[in-house]
């Protein structure tokens, strides 16, 4: 007789996570310093995007132009802003909608990482480095002689640190993270799969067709509380320091030249470039596929848009777009007529042949006599 299998288990919603306990809305509002509207009972079982949402599932709504799926959302519950005072079902009013969100995701359902413990004996580790307490290394790591990893700091499989890079405390290397020789990285920097740092800058000096290798002496410099994503390139400088600021995130596919200097709390859209020397000031903002010339400075809190290329300096507290950048109002004017250029083509041909019918017309006639 055929055994029978066991009936499959049904798949958890899209708002299940791991580790999720349920908890009323009174008890969620409580915990992120919400003024909820409406029946505080409702339990909450899961997490989940507005689109996605199920009965039971809490979501959220920040930007304006969706505020109308909070009456189609199927979710339980809306942490919305503070300009929404009433709904169709229970929201909680928060200042920062999606920063609440995340802090909800965080408390309630946080990511479980399994940490790696100890040095692998498979890992290679030469003599003279200094390791922290509580380090972990992971199988295939390689860290050359005079490295530092300080305490709780986190090396995972296939990452190569040269010798006299230092990290700090409380990192996380991803991997097949490289990590140069003499690069300086700080205190819980996070580094994605496949990122370099310390890599020679692009130098090169050309002479009768030939290009000669200028030698790249300098270094890079990783403040705090950095995290940097996947397929990240960041050149060492060719004297110096190449240097990204404080609480700056770095999406994936992103080139920081020799020599740039980025401020505090930027944000590197993925595929943005930096060319040698630039220096961003602080919470700057280059969107996806931004692009900056060499020797130039980016002022405090500019946004650059998406697939701009900043050809010159920008002043701060300014938002620019397009190629070449220009201020953003100008730039939208720019934007709309150039959608109007098939209609203003056809208006422009057909007044050259207005024009030259009446010249025609004119010329065909035969002047008037004198008297």
């Amino acid at each position: 007789m055929a055994r029978k299998s066991a009936a499959p288990k049904r798949k958890a919603g899209p708002g299940a996570l791991n580790g999720f306990k349920p908890r009323t809305l009174t008890e969620i509002a409580k915990l992120l310093g919400a003024e909820l509207v409406g029946p505080g009972g409702t339990l909450i079982t899961g997490i989940c995007g507005i689109k996605e949402a199920r009965p039971g599932d809490v979501t959220f709504v920040a930007n304006s132009k969706y505020l109308s799926l909070i009456d189609q959302t199927r979710a339980s519950a809306v942490i919305t802003s503070l300009e929404i005072r009433r709904a169709s079902k229970p929201i909680l009013r928060t200042e920062n909608p999606s920063l609440a969100f995340s802090k909800l995701i965080a408390l309630l359902a946080p990511r479980e990482l399994k940490r790696p413990q100890g040095v692998s004996p498979k890992a290679v580790v030469a003599k003279g480095v200094h390791l922290g307490a509580a380090v972990a290394i992971q199988p295939f790591a390689v860290i050359e002689e005079g490295a530092a990893i300080g305490d709780r700091t986190i090396v995972m499989s296939g990452c190569y640190v040269g010798h006299g890079a230092v990290i700090g405390n409380d990192c996380l290397l991803y991997p097949n993270v490289s990590i140069r020789e003499s690069v300086e990285i700080g205190h819980r920097v996070i580094v994605h799969s496949g990122t370099v740092i310390g890599s020679d800058g692009f130098g090169f000096v050309s002479v009768k067709g030939t290009h000669h290798k200028i030698p790249q002496i300098g270094t890079v410099v990783i403040e705090d509380d950095v995290e940097i994503g996947a397929n990240v390139t960041i050149d060492r400088a060719r004297f110096g320091r190449t240097v990204v600021g404080q609480g700056t995130k770095i999406d994936n596919l992103v080139q920081i030249a020799h020599n740039v200097v980025t401020g505090k709390n930027c944000l590197l859209v993925a595929q943005t470039g930096i060319s040698g020397s630039s220096v961003l000031g602080n919470n700057v903002v280059l969107a996806g596929q931004a692009g900056v010339v060499g020797h130039v400075t980016i002022g405090d809190n500019v946004m650059v848009g998406a697939q701009s290329g900043v050809t010159k300096s920008v002043p701060a507290n300014t938002n620019v777009l397009g190629f070449p950048a220009k201020p953003l109002a100008h730039a939208k004017k720019v934007y709309a007529v150039g959608q109007r250029l098939p209609e203003l083509y056809r208006e422009v041909k057909a007044l050259k042949k207005r024009i030259q019918d009446l010249e025609e017309e004119s010329g065909s006639r035969k002047p008037r006599a004198v008297r």
